[in-house]
């Protein structure tokens, strides 16, 4: 097995303020697709050059894979991962039908009965009682969180299965697997999203584990510690850019592909170009989970309540990272000091 060497130096890195940035990135992306707010092509077109959703799943491949090989108990895995993410799940979905309750939604039916401990194992569905309240998702940034649970469940399946001398080829053949199901996905399925089949298989880690396996073999070939990445983030971030703005607004899905194989690469460079910096801007505070969480609830109630006078993007953005670090101070960093330390400096 590959261990991570010198942990001192791989713990020092940008990757809470990568997720910051990618938690705000959603935001704003959720901002004018649910609010149908106009935006120009070439507005989307830098909208999404940094993409949220795969950067958290990238750096999710790239830090588990790295606590998982430091200690591969499963007791102590399955528990640290669960720590991270259901406390603040729970208190977002308690605070959800609170305020859904407040505002008009009886939860004394049938399918509360069993929308309830769906959700709080991580389930992630909205009901029909709930269709029609909002934009029609009860929260639109937690189904992310059913496809995260499947990747901690099948990377130990992962490691258990690899050929022992041969752990990095396995890792490559997994990869190449994973982007061939999701070229067929995108090919075969993408336009029919809303049929019944292919938005449940949306809704797997199918279509979506090569960008954690990326995460995971970036980290197992040690590349943070190459000339070729370490403080050259500001290079990786002008090619990449620029490799983005030339292509046309509409892009097929293995062009698309590659471009976020690519920004796993140039996300790596970022992390540990002046890797303080992060340390010094955010203290440690890890505050993009709870902003992500709490976005969507503040959204959904923003349009079910016509609230169109706080329709504005900086308020969002604004109220979204208060309650966020709310989360972060009195919910999840409690939780997260419970946690076994797995990636830690080797003495």
């Amino acid at each position: 097995m590959t261990l991570v060497k010198d942990q001192k130096e791989f713990k020092v890195n940008n990757f809470d303020l990568l997720r910051l940035y990618a938690a705000t990135q959603v935001i704003v992306d959720h901002y004018f697709q649910h609010l149908n707010k106009p935006i120009t092509a070439f507005g989307l077109k830098i909208l999404y050059i940094f993409p949220g959703v795969p950067i958290f799943f990238i750096l999710s491949g790239y830090l588990i894979s790295a606590s998982y090989e430091r200690n591969n108990n499963l007791g102590i895995y399955f528990k640290n991962r669960a720590l991270r993410i259901f406390p603040g799940l729970w208190t977002v979905i308690f605070l959800t039908i609170i305020v859904f309750s407040i505002t008009g939604i009886s939860f004394l039916n049938k399918q509360a009965i069993l929308w309830l401990p769906c959700q709080l194992a991580g389930l992630i569905y909205t009901p029909g009682f709930l269709k029609g309240y909002g934009y029609g998702s009860y929260n639109g940034s937690v189904w992310t969180i059913p496809l995260e649970l499947q990747f901690y469940i099948l990377l130990p399946l992962c490691y258990f299965l690899a050929p022992k001398s041969k752990k990095n080829w396995w890792f490559y053949g997994l990869l190449a697997i994973f982007i061939i199901l999701n070229l067929i996905y995108e090919y075969t399925i993408g336009e029919n999203f809303t049929d019944r089949i292919p938005k449940i298989i949306a809704y797997t880690f199918v279509p979506y584990f090569y960008l954690f396996l990326t995460g995971v073999l970036l980290q197992r070939l040690n590349l943070y510690k190459s000339s070729l990445f370490y403080n050259k983030g500001i290079f990786w971030i002008v090619a990449y850019v620029l490799f983005c703005l030339l292509l046309p607004d509409h892009i097929n899905p293995a062009v698309n592909l590659f471009k976020n194989i690519f920004l796993g690469f140039c996300i790596l460079s970022i992390a540990y170009t002046r890797p303080n910096t992060s340390e010094k801007l955010l203290r440690t505070n890890d505050i993009s989970y709870g902003i992500y969480i709490y976005h969507g609830l503040l959204l959904t109630v923003l349009v079910q309540l016509k609230a169109t006078h706080f329709e504005n993007l900086f308020f969002l953005i604004g109220v979204s990272y208060i309650l966020g670090y709310l989360s972060w101070i009195l919910i999840e960093k409690p939780f997260i000091r419970r946690k076994e330390k797995t990636i830690r400096k080797v003495e």
